[in-house]
């Protein structure tokens, strides 16, 4: 019942496994961020107002999606471990979906809901009243986008987990295409359909949605194997025993995700409180530092999978190759990405920035700064992102939120404030923070891998 067959459990057949399920999930991890490329470049051509009310609504609607979609994400382990179980696997599975997609219509409704008094609390933060009301306006679009992205995920989820995850990674590059054409007949109007400027951006990213959440719906039962799971038979029957499984494992993650989503939004704060050149350094260099983290990202997601089938083995063995597999491509990978942003920070910025326009000397200066500190902490990064993975088919997730929780925020949180205004570091030192903080994470999510067997997370296998 494996998707992905293990002869044996050598390392080298390992990674093998691993790679082939890591490579189409990063690539698809990197066409979701073109995705939302396609949204900013149409709206920028809008004017700042536009984009201003667009990135304060796309940066909501994304931290709310993003932790619904780690709250149902909770199902990928427990597919996996049921798929190395053997046993009813077909049932099993089909449960743990359904409870999943459950699941993702609840938090898609409370998320709604919270989108709905967007312009409320955009207001009560202290935004600009004009663009929060063109943000308020925005979010009553888009957040019906809500619960198709988060059912998606869940059904790319099963489609990785059973050893299909080109499907996540053709779906995507998809949705670039029909993004695309959506924002140019919505936002400036084609075909007979009126312009409809910012809103019609609103309304091409739930467009997409939709079509992405129908793509899915439609390879599934394209496939031989994986129509006969029958995933959307019998809906409405509810299985609360699972729900409270996905639910338990979940919480914890939705929390790390948010962890870690409030240290680089609070980041950007302090940067502003420094100055303009150093917010724009910053968000150029935090953007290049977020497509160099997809790839360990999606290794991480592999890990998930590749632990929790063994973990439904029942092999000690299995774990321990899955997890140091994962840990050393990343780390591999990571090295190569490091090595770039110290060596030629020049020419990546290069791609947002003209280097040679002397108007942009200050900037270009900052940047390159917060290039070299990032391909430091890009090092851990990566590693905490695949350890917390590896963790995760483990169903190990409440331990590794209070570890990011502390991490993130009392050494990492704590030495950015102290260092960018406590001393002459300034942004830099807000960076040092960030890479403080990662090597917290890092190195405890690491460590209690290691000491998987004495804090009992297999204890119970032969």
């Amino acid at each position: 019942m494996s998707p992905l067959p293990l002869p044996g459990s050598a390392v080298r057949t390992e990674i093998k496994a691993t790679v082939r399920l890591a490579v189409p999930l990063a690539a698809a991890n990197l066409l979701q961020m073109a995705v939302h490329a396609v949204d900013v470049i149409f709206v920028a051509r809008l004017g700042q107002e536009a984009l201003a009310a667009s990135s304060l609504s796309v940066a909501l609607f994304s931290l709310l999606t993003w932790c619904f979609s780690g709250l149902t994400g909770a199902v990928a382990p427990l597919i996996a471990a049921e798929l190395g179980k053997g046993r009813h696997a077909v049932r099993e599975i089909r449960r743990s979906v359904r409870m999943a997609l459950w699941l993702g219509v609840l938090s898609g409704l409370a998320g709604m809901a919270i989108c709905a008094f967007g312009e409320v609390l955009l207001l009560a933060s202290g935004q600009d009243p004009v663009i929060a009301h063109k943000a308020g306006a925005f979010l009553r679009i888009l957040m019906w986008a809500m619960i198709p992205m988060i059912l998606a995920s869940v059904l790319r989820t099963f489609v990785a987990t059973m050893g299909r995850p080109i499907f996540a990674t053709v779906i995507t590059a998809a949705a670039i295409g029909v993004n695309i054409l959506a924002n140019y007949v919505f936002v400036f109007g084609a075909f007979g359909v009126p312009a409809m400027g910012l809103n019609g951006s609103a309304l091409a990213s739930t467009l997409t949605a939709v079509l992405m959440l129908l793509a899915y719906v439609g390879a599934i039962y394209a496939d031989r194997r994986l129509r006969r799971y029958y995933l959307f038979g019998r809906l409405w029957r509810p299985e609360m025993t699972r729900f409270r499984e996905i639910v338990g494992i979940g919480l914890p993650i939705a929390g790390t995700i948010l962890a870690e989503a409030g240290l680089f939004s609070s980041a950007a704060v302090l940067m502003g409180w420094i100055g303009k050149a150093e917010l724009a350094a910053h968000t150029i260099a935090l953007q290049i530092a977020a497509f160099a983290f997809q790839v360990p990202f999606g290794i991480g997601q592999a890990a998930t999978i590749r632990v929790g089938y063994h973990y439904g083995a029942r092999d000690r063995a299995g774990i321990a190759h899955a997890g140091w597999a994962a840990i050393g491509l990343s780390l591999g990978f990571m090295v190569f990405t490091a090595s770039a942003l110290w060596l030629i920070p020049e020419f990546i910025i290069s791609a947002y920035l003209d280097i040679h326009d002397p108007a942009n000397a200050i900037l270009l200066g900052f940047a390159v700064q917060f290039m070299a500190i990032a391909a430091f902490f890009q090092l851990f990064d990566g590693l905490q992102t695949v350890a917390a993975g590896a963790l995760r088919g483990l169903q190990d997730t409440k331990v590794p939120m209070v570890i990011a929780i502390f991490g993130y925020w009392l050494p990492g949180f704590g030495g950015a404030l102290a260092l960018a205004f406590l001393t002459p570091l300034r942004g830099q030192g807000v960076w040092f923070g960030f890479a403080i903080g990662l090597a917290v994470v890092a190195l405890m999510l690491l460590y209690r891998w290691h000491r998987r067997e004495r804090f009992g997370l297999v204890a119970e296998l032969p």
